[in-house]
């Protein structure tokens, strides 16, 4: 009843995939799972991932990958430049992504350069964020120093600034000092 025998028992041919057409875009080939820095590993210098990566120790250093995911006991101290990131550790330096997701649990010191920005009640972060077009092409960022033009005198020396007045005795000016409008001043 259940036997095979005498019955052909080559299986089933298996449906072949359509190719894709010559004009869909093509993709980067994804690794199925995303590479790992765990919890008990710290890194001195940079990453460079072509695929996903969850950074769960702690970087000294750049990170750049397509997906970025910090765990919450993370830290990096260094740029972070990638397509997606979602932070829910500790950053310490600037984030250069299309999209940028701060989770509650994150803690983040650092100007953000994004397409999109989105951040969950609880979320801490100190520095400047600024949208653009294209975060991961834009070169003069936050502070980073660009040549002088050539066609703008430099000063000679520093511009330094006066000191402010903080005390009330600072405020008021000195009697001496007033004369009426009109009076020559002695």
């Amino acid at each position: 009843m259940f036997s095979s025998k005498g019955k052909d028992a080559s299986p089933a041919p298996l449906p072949t995939m359509a190719q894709p057409s010559a004009a869909a875009p093509k993709r980067a080939p994804r690794a199925a799972a995303p590479s790992i820095i765990s919890a008990d590993l710290a890194v001195n210098g940079a990453l460079n991932s072509t695929g996903d990566l969850q950074i769960d120790g702690r970087v000294e250093g750049d990170v750049r990958s397509i997906s970025l995911v910090i765990g919450e006991k993370a830290e990096i101290h260094g740029e972070i430049l990638a397509e997606d990131v979602t932070v829910r550790g500790r950053v310490v330096g600037r984030i250069r992504a299309r999209k940028v997701l701060l989770a509650a649990t994150s803690h983040v010191e650092g100007d953000i350069l994004h397409e999109a920005f989105a951040v969950e009640s609880g979320a801490f972060f100190e520095g400047n964020c600024r949208h653009s077009d294209n975060p991961l092409g834009e070169e003069s960022l936050f502070g980073k120093a660009q040549a002088p033009s050539p066609a703008m005198p430099q000063p000679a020396q520093p511009m330094v600034r006066a000191p402010q007045p903080t005390t009330p005795a600072q405020l008021r000016p000195a009697a001496a000092t007033l004369a009426p409008l009109g009076s020559p001043a002695t």
